[in-house]
């Protein structure tokens, strides 16, 4: 199994935005269909050192984290959406 972990730190980090934003990554679990498992988390320290947005995707193996960054739900819509709002992001993808 495969974790890909990304956390985005956003333009605007008000609750309104952070929602909207956490549904429609979670929106992923049923729009791709490598997607074992999806956890999505909002930061309520806001420390300068924060992210805003954390998630967690699970999938199978190394060639379901290549399908998945080439799925249309989640080129089209979801990097889309997240390139609009977000500031930065970083990640970390590993075997479990």
């Amino acid at each position: 199994m495969i974790k890909h972990v990304v956390c985005f730190k956003l333009k605007d980090n008000s609750e309104v935005v952070c929602e909207k934003t956490k549904d429609v990554l979670l929106s992923m679990k049923t729009n791709v269909k490598y997607v074992k498992d999806i956890e999505v988390g909002i930061d309520f320290l806001h420390s300068p050192r924060s992210y805003d947005i954390h998630l967690t995707v699970l999938l199978e193996n190394k060639e379901a984290l290549d399908l998945y960054q080439d799925d249309p739900y989640h080129a089209d819509v979801v990097k889309q959406y997240m390139n609009g709002v977000s500031e930065t992001s970083i990640t970390v993808d590993y075997e479990m």
